[in-house]
């Protein structure tokens, strides 16, 4: 009886199928800019639910690394590590995602319609791009009424924040660096916005300038990093927090270079 006790205990194909699910959505809601601790916590509850005795995750911006065990002395580990390449921010998903894992844990949804759930919620598709182009103008906008933009400088920036993000989405064609994107389409921005400038326009470039390039900061990564510092993820919250200040780094290098070009020139009228 002792010696049968002792025997170890090997982790199930079922539940190296219950990793591969879970690892799969923590690596969805990663690549669409979900929190660290939200990721090992979603990747916990669903092993946790396939009755997976050890779970210990760690996960970072570039990797999510899932070790499972059957317990006990001498029992089996499995490792799992997945790198993670290109991150995005979609909330749509990011939610889509929140609600898979509920309805994982509480009910009696298999592993394998889980897969196929998930591979829905990644192959969807975006809103469509006119909604998308209309709410960049928006947000262009209302940003450069707040800096004390006028009505007829709104107006403009609503124009040249949807030719901005126009920009944004035929680059994201072609897997551009966001980095080179941040930099590209605000230097496009800034300079339909002093060539409005200099033809009468309007008179407010600057707060034109600003107002688009508000669509285009980093806001979630940076409330991410605050959320992964105030959760205790240190190295997640410093990860995140160079990449927003290097994307908005690149934002005002692609704004400073043309307006100092445009100075050089002696800022051309119309």
């Amino acid at each position: 009886m002792d010696d049968q006790n002792k025997k170890p205990r090997t982790i199930s194909n079922m539940q190296k199928r219950a990793l591969i699910l879970a690892v799969r959505a923590g690596e969805l809601m990663m690549k669409n800019g979900a929190e660290v601790y939200r990721v090992e916590d979603t990747i916990t509850r669903i092993c946790r639910a396939c009755h997976i005795p050890y779970v210990e995750v760690f996960a970072t911006t570039t990797g999510v690394f899932v070790t499972i065990g059957s317990g006990g002395e001498g029992g089996d580990v499995y490792t799992y590590i997945k790198s993670l390449d290109g991150r995005t921010t979609d909330l749509k998903k990011i939610s889509d995602l929140n609600k898979f894992s509920r309805e994982f844990t509480d009910t009696d949804l298999s592993v394998e319609s889980g897969i196929k759930r998930l591979s829905e919620i990644d192959n969807a598709k975006p809103y469509p791009l006119p909604i998308r182009l209309l709410g960049a103008g928006l947000v262009a906008s209302f940003f450069c009424g707040i800096f004390s933009g006028h009505i007829i400088d709104s107006l403009c920036s609503f124009i040249i924040g949807v030719a901005g993000y126009s920009l944004a989405s035929f680059l994201d064609r072609y897997d551009i660096n966001y980095f080179i994107r941040g930099f590209t389409c605000c230097g496009l921005t800034t300079f339909l916005a002093l060539l409005a400038d200099s033809s009468g326009a309007c008179s407010n470039y600057g707060a034109i300038v600003i107002g688009t390039i508000m669509i285009f900061v980093p806001g979630v990564a940076i409330t991410n990093s605050i959320r992964d510092f105030l959760s205790g993820d240190m190295l997640a919250g410093v990860a995140r927090m160079a990449e927003a200040l290097i994307i908005a780094v690149s934002l005002a290098t692609g704004a400073g270079i043309i307006i100092a070009a445009w100075n050089m020139i002696g800022g051309v009228a119309l």
